[in-house]
């Protein structure tokens, strides 16, 4: 069996609050310490990126990219773009952000000169703020090339995705109109997990793939889909065609989704509704208690991704059926759903970076933690073999019993996660317990970059 780590979607250096190392050498050498074998060009509507990606990647016919002159990395790539449509529809001001996956450099110079003409200024950012409906920009793209794929990015997202609770939509189908049945995925992002979306019904016949949407060069693979091929025996190389595939469930196809690993949404700083401001976090019990009005300050809460779903939910968690049991050819138990077992796993993961600042009791910026990062990393092979597949004697001999502790802690989930709200990042715990309070000053401050 071939499997591969996908992590398509980030931001290069030309997109707001991004590292200026967001390059494709930096990229890809990222890439390869977490163990990624296929990576988000990110960014293609933007004129200048545009011209690095073609100086930096070459095409060989297959719709995967790779790196020029890449003797080390092996790191291939995908053309991923992502657009900010922000408008008025039903009344109601909505803002989507929408990822658009492309077979080849042809097909995403046309879909950039269709934008311009419609008016969009794709020099503003690396994810531009376009005019264009959800549907407009599906016409667009599919008009141009059908074998194009649009799947809507980090899902819940209050202010900026498709079913977010502040200008979102409450159905892919009042988002997309008569394109609704070509949007064959939908995105996590940080503060929900498949579970979450497995709930809605709508989404019963798409897929779930999660990615990191990473700004800098240590966020790549936060999450990730792991593409497999269906048969255990079949070894082969991945096209468009195949992620294509994968994604729309096709059954001819020689691939499939293996599953997706997955940050924990609690850690998500959008998973719990509250006001930052006012320091208000609220449970969807407690939502359901209290509205939505902060106590404090009476503004308006943010309202939490656990609260949204819970509204458009057409079944129960329990109605799930989930079950865990260990994902093959790993050492770690993933996360099953009983109702329609045929639908991938996922396993949830806690970055390899806080899980040794925890265990020494140090930064994760640190030159201490980072040392130890990239001693473990370049021994094991790649931060996923590290946190999924390495075994507790192998990171004992590496990394000393403390880290080896941490991360089979992680893999049990036997962890503490204080939720986020309102832009503040959670905070996980190893060693923690319940009656700790977690959110730190530090973790307040941080942001996707």
């Amino acid at each position: 069996m071939t499997q591969i780590i996908s992590d398509l979607q980030i931001h290069s250096k030309y997109a707001r609050a991004v590292s200026q190392q967001m390059v494709i050498p930096e990229i890809a050498k990222w890439a390869k310490i977490k163990g990624i074998g296929l990576m988000a060009t990110g960014d293609w509507t933007h004129p200048l990126w545009y011209k690095e990606l073609q100086a930096n990647l070459e095409e060989d016919g297959s719709g995967i990219l790779k790196v020029k002159n890449d003797s080390e990395t092996g790191v291939k790539f995908l053309l991923s773009g992502e657009v900010s449509c922000i408008y008025s529809q039903g009344g109601k001001g909505r803002r989507v952000h929408t990822l658009i996956f492309a077979p080849d450099f042809s097909t995403v110079e046309k879909i950039n000169t269709q934008l311009v003409k419609l008016g969009c200024n794709l020099m503003s950012d690396g994810r531009p703020i376009i005019g264009l409906t959800s549907i407009q920009l599906a016409e667009a793209v599919f008009g141009i090339n059908k074998d194009c794929l649009i799947v809507p990015a980090h899902v819940w997202t209050p202010w900026f995705a498709l079913f977010g609770s502040m200008s979102g939509f409450d159905s892919i189908a009042e988002a997309f109109g008569l394109y609704a049945d070509k949007i064959y995925a939908v995105e996590t992002g940080l503060s929900s997990d498949p579970a979450m979306n497995w709930r809605i019904k709508e989404l019963d016949n798409r897929s779930i793939l999660s990615f990191s949407d990473a700004h800098s060069g240590p966020k790549i693979g936060r999450e990730a889909t792991v593409f497999q091929t269906k048969n255990i025996k079949k070894n082969c190389v991945i096209s468009f065609k195949d992620i294509a595939g994968a994604i729309k469930q096709d059954a001819s196809s020689d691939w499939e989704i293996g599953y997706t690993i997955e940050f924990y949404p609690e850690e998500g700083k959008y998973h719990y509704t509250g006001h930052r401001a006012c320091g208000v976090r609220q449970s969807p019990e407690e939502t359901n208690k209290n509205g939505i009005i902060c106590p404090a300050c009476g503004k308006p809460l943010t309202v939490g991704v656990m609260h949204r779903v819970e509204k458009l939910a057409g079944r129960t968690e329990k109605d799930l059926q989930i079950t865990k049991k260990e994902i093959p050819n790993t050492k770690i138990s993933g996360i099953y759903n009983g109702l329609f077992p045929n639908r991938p796993p996922y396993l949830m993961l806690v970055p390899l970076q806080e899980i040794i600042a925890e265990s020494i009791n140090s930064q994760t910026a640190s030159d201490k933690v980072q040392g130890e990062y990239q001693k473990i990393t370049r021994a094991l092979g790649g931060e996923f073999n590290v946190l999924i597949n390495s075994s507790m004697e192998e990171i004992t001999a590496i990394s000393g019993a403390k880290i080896a502790e941490g991360i089979q802690k992680v893999r049990t989930g036997n962890i503490v996660i204080d939720p986020g709200y309102d832009g503040v990042f959670g905070v996980v715990k190893i060693w923690g317990t319940e009656s700790e309070k977690l959110v730190s000053e530090e973790k307040k401050q941080l942001t996707l970059f």
